[in-house]
């Protein structure tokens, strides 16, 4: 995930300066900033905590990215009450686009570690999370993952933390429709890409960790007819089909398996991705069962009513992975409150730490920072000529938590 910054938040407090070019209007999330930003947080004392924002502000995944950074933006205001600093230190934000590229990010990383910056925040992809992760541990700063999904961040070091869930979790959520898993059949659809195996590794080490029998049907990313496949998931009668998608050719699949009935025959199930992808689904929408991380009203929450709020002064509206941007931005306050400039007490103070976040009551795990969460299951309903998600079910966190994974 990644997109820009330069702001003065609320109060003027949080001052952004973006080493990459951004756009947006000056007192905007996105404009750029003009070296007025620290004059302006004047009720700030002492120096400012310095906070490296790596993201991708560009790139496949800039979509969740802007979610993500316009979280950020009302978790530190809703944190930090308004003021934008932490025991009249003002939170300086520095960001830097990574693009998902692995590469570029360990380089933006590495810059921003080297200009001072005790905390490293965002990571979109999962690719870019994993190679940020070794540089926290081997520089001592505090780098809170974002977005990024990939089980192996959880685990990587005590200096890793994570403001998402991961895929774990995502799975788990999936096997709670069929109640007991032991002795079903779940058949894993995906595209025959590294993304598509990860999900039908996932799939096959949780589910068929607890009795399910798993196989699969992977599809070559570039196939057009999509028939043969829905016919051979249809053939083989699971009891669930999970689905993980992605690409342009998303709603033809959609269409292939209604067309071919295999709705008809079993359960089928998929993650609820950001709203602009809703409409992909179709004619087939509301026969879906969706897994969901967060979408708008799905809880409510002080914390929730904050980020709401908080959207909306940025022109923006509740989504996917705005929530993972708040998190963070609570994360980075309470750490910056207990810990100040000393990274250990930073760690300390955020590990075992439970609080409320847009989601419920959230805690991070002391041995291995899994972000233990509630997590959503949901339909859409057609309202017009839109669909909007419908919450079904929230899932407790400990139905659907990690095992222990201990540091390396």
């Amino acid at each position: 995930m990644s997109k820009r910054w330069s702001v003065a938040l609320a109060s003027a407090m949080i001052t952004v300066s973006v080493s990459v070019a951004a756009c947006g209007s000056p007192g905007q999330p996105g404009a750029a900033d003009n070296g007025t930003a620290a004059a302006a947080g004047g009720g700030a004392s002492g120096g400012a905590y310095k906070v490296g924002l790596v993201y991708s502000k560009s790139g496949p995944l800039a979509s969740y990215g802007q979610q993500y950074r316009q979280g950020l933006t009302a978790g530190i205001d809703y944190a930090t009450k308004g003021t934008g600093a932490v025991a009249g230190h003002q939170i300086q934000i520095t960001e830097q686009d990574d693009a998902g590229d692995p590469a570029k990010a360990v380089a933006s990383a590495t810059d921003l570690i080297g200009q001072g910056n005790k905390i490293i925040a965002g990571s979109t992809a999962s690719g870019v999370a994993l190679q940020v992760a070794p540089l926290a541990k081997d520089n001592k700063v505090l780098f809170i993952s974002g977005p990024a999904a990939a089980d192996a961040i959880t685990g990587a070091n005590r200096y890793t933390f994570r403001s998402g869930r991961q895929t774990y979790q995502d799975v788990a959520t999936a096997g709670t429709m069929l109640g007991d898993v032991k002795g079903k059949k779940v058949t894993v659809l995906a595209q025959d890409s590294a993304f598509g195996k990860a999900n039908v590794a996932a799939v096959t080490a949780i589910l068929g960790a607890k009795g399910a029998t798993v196989s699969s049907v992977e599809v070559p990313a570039a196939a057009t007819d999509l028939t043969p496949f829905a016919t051979k998931v249809k053939d083989a009668a699971p009891d669930l089909l999970f689905v993980a998608w992605a690409g342009a050719n998303a709603s033809s699949m959609w269409t292939t398996l209604g067309q071919q009935g295999v709705f008809d025959s079993t359960k089928v199930v998929t993650g609820l991705d950001i709203k602009a992808t809703h409409a992909l689904f179709g004619a087939v929408a509301t026969k879906i069962n969706f897994l969901s991380h967060f979408f708008e009203g799905a809880a409510d929450n002080p914390a929730y009513q904050a980020l709401d709020a908080g959207l909306k002064k940025q022109g923006a509206t509740v989504d996917l992975f705005t929530n993972d941007g708040f998190v963070a931005g609570q994360m980075i306050v309470h750490a910056l409150e207990a810990g100040g400039d000393d990274v250990d007490k930073m760690v300390t103070s955020l590990e075992g730490w439970t609080f409320e976040g847009p989601k419920g009551s959230l805690e991070i795990r002391a041995e291995d920072h899994a972000l233990l969460q509630p997590m959503f299951t949901a339909t859409l309903k057609k309202d017009g000529a839109n669909v909007t998600p419908q919450l079904v079910k929230t899932l407790e966190p400990a139905a659907v938590a990690p095992p222990v994974k201990p540091f390396k």
